[in-house]
């Protein structure tokens, strides 16, 4: 039995054990939530485009006996020759590709590898124009981003961020803090933001529909307050 992991991990376990059948991850970076699903006894398969981040993931699997088949790839287009019962991104990984080209290339990539009456599933943050506004370069604590780490516990989370309005991008450093390591990551990020009335239509483009969004973890509908996109596609 895998501990649990928080509400993210617990709702895509929960939903491939309804939903079964092989599992994709994209972006699957060290396999937080892909080992825990694979310890259930689902074929899974973890493609992410750092090489450092899927050594840590095979590290982590093998420390728990957990098969996983990871592969370096990039999300934008891949081809891997088979399908899949359930395909998902998770934490936000989708806002790394800021160019709707590339997003529309990811989304046309994942319905070529969905089988018949397959799942797509992602989560994405709900833009703020509040947070947006205030993206002045300050570091602030952002506790609606705290998360527990199966190996450090209960991880805060500062950003000092700017906002390109034109661009709908973010630029700025991420701070992950435990009590005994303050500081432990730190690291640049740049993610886009996805305003809830241009998903579907981006979608769309790559060939899928939005049929169920919600607003956390819980399956709240969606509402404009909602911190979460978490978003069912077929």
């Amino acid at each position: 039995m895998f501990p649990g992991g928080g509400p993210a991990v617990d709702f895509y376990r929960a939903d491939v054990d309804q939903h079964g059948g092989r599992v994709l991850e994209l972006a699957c970076g060290t396999g937080n939530k892909l080992i825990p699903i694979a310890s259930d006894d689902h074929p899974c398969v973890g493609l992410d485009f750092s090489a450092d981040m899927l050594a840590e993931a095979r590290r982590k699997a093998d420390e728990r006996g957990v098969a996983v088949e990871w592969i370096q790839g990039d999300m934008r287009n891949f081809d891997l020759g088979r399908t899949f019962d359930y395909v998902f991104i998770t934490a936000n990984s989708l806002l790394h590709l800021h160019e709707t080209e590339d997003l529309v290339s990811c989304f046309r990539s994942v319905r070529r590898h969905l089988a018949p009456g397959g799942r797509f599933v992602f989560d994405v943050f709900n833009p703020s124009v509040r947070v947006l506004a205030e993206a002045d370069g300050t570091r602030r604590t952002r506790t609606s981003l705290s998360f527990t780490d199966p190996d450090r516990g209960s991880v805060s989370v500062d950003v000092a961020e700017t906002y390109d309005a034109s661009a709908q991008v973010t630029r700025g450093t991420w701070y992950l803090s435990t009590g005994a390591e303050p500081d432990f990551f730190v690291a640049p990020l740049e993610i886009r933001s996805i305003f809830p009335q241009e998903l579907p239509l981006l979608l769309s483009l790559g060939g899928l529909e939005l049929v169920e969004r919600f607003g956390d973890w819980s399956g709240r509908p969606f509402a404009a307050d909602a911190l979460v996109q978490l978003c069912i596609c077929e």
